[in-house]
């Protein structure tokens, strides 16, 4: 069975990899892995973020590994929060104050057309593979549901009658964009 080290210290982020990809791959944590410290994020872009962090892990461990970078994209906010998503409240800010900022950022706005975008860099035997994948939607007016993280509760995907917090979890990893960019990542260690 191949196993790759998953390079986040996100537990959100490392139960949904899991239950996405099943047993198929047997991913292992940085904790599990003995890895400490922090992770630099200072890319411009997704693709940027998520091959500083692999490679960081990569060249500490000499493992194979991935990591990836996700963002929320707003039209009504220019395409914020970006790739600034996790942080957009400021630092060392929660989940909550994120999804504060960007509702009252929204309020009274119509147009609330929105994307979450994902890239995953992984690196096997040295070589950097890229994996992109992206969910067009919309922001809600009020949070709905209690699964999920991040701006889960205040997005609704295009197509759908629930946030990501309302659907269980196996009809939001099939459709997400964490889950497509798996997904794309699975067929070519499939190749």
């Amino acid at each position: 069975m191949t196993t790759l080290l998953f390079a986040t210290n996100n537990q959100h982020k490392l139960r949904e990899i899991r239950e996405i990809i099943g047993t198929s791959i047997q991913i292992i944590s940085l904790n599990d892995a003995g890895f400490e410290g922090d992770i630099p994020e200072t890319g411009d872009t997704l693709a940027e973020n998520a091959c500083q962090k692999a490679r960081f892990v990569y060249e500490r461990t000499g493992r194979d590994c991935f990591a990836d970078d996700t963002g929320l994209f707003i039209d009504a906010l220019d395409g914020r929060p970006g790739v600034y998503s996790a942080r957009y409240a400021g630092e060392g800010c929660s989940f909550d104050d994120n999804v504060r900022k960007i509702l009252a950022e929204l309020e009274g706005v119509e147009n609330r057309k929105a994307s979450f975008r994902c890239v995953i860099c992984l690196i096997l035997e040295g070589k950097e593979h890229l994996f992109e994948g992206r969910v067009d939607g919309i922001i809600l007016t009020e949070r709905k549901g209690t699964d999920g993280f991040g701006y889960d509760p205040v997005f609704r995907p295009k197509g759908q009658l629930q946030s990501f917090s309302q659907m269980p979890p196996y009809l939001k990893n099939g459709i997400s964009h964490r889950g497509r960019a798996i997904g794309k990542m699975l067929r070519f260690l499939g190749n």
